[in-house]
């Protein structure tokens, strides 16, 4: 399961540079896959659509007025640390599972797998 910012951030910062995958912007930014990540060229994400690595990207149905995290690219820092580093470093604990993003500890090491190799 990703993990999502609930409109109660503050829009401290904190989690951002926490994240192992670049997968938490700041509201408003541009964002691409191959931030923070190896991938390159033409991918193909898990729900299938194949997106370029390096195109920019804008919030869509993500955020506006706070951060935001690309569930695409959340891991839940699942071979990185114990715990979502993103909510052990928030101090209003705005980040939290997202119930519409659920996925297995397997699909999460694949997707760190996928990103990272």
């Amino acid at each position: 399961m990703a993990i999502k910012i609930t409109d109660d951030c503050i829009n401290c910062g904190a989690c951002e540079p926490e994240c192992p995958n670049n997968a938490i912007y700041e509201e408003d930014v541009a964002w691409k896959f191959s931030d923070g990540t190896n991938l390159k060229g033409e991918i193909t994400l898990f729900n299938g659509s194949v997106t370029l690595a390096d195109q920019e990207n804008r919030t869509g149905s993500f955020s506006e007025d706070y951060y935001f995290i690309v569930p695409e690219k959340c891991t839940e820092c699942v071979g990185f640390h114990e715990e979502p580093q993103c909510a052990a470093v928030c101090p209003v604990d705005c980040c939290i599972p997202d119930e519409k993003n659920v996925e297995t500890k397997e699909t999460l090491l694949e997707k760190k797998d996928w990103m990272h190799s």
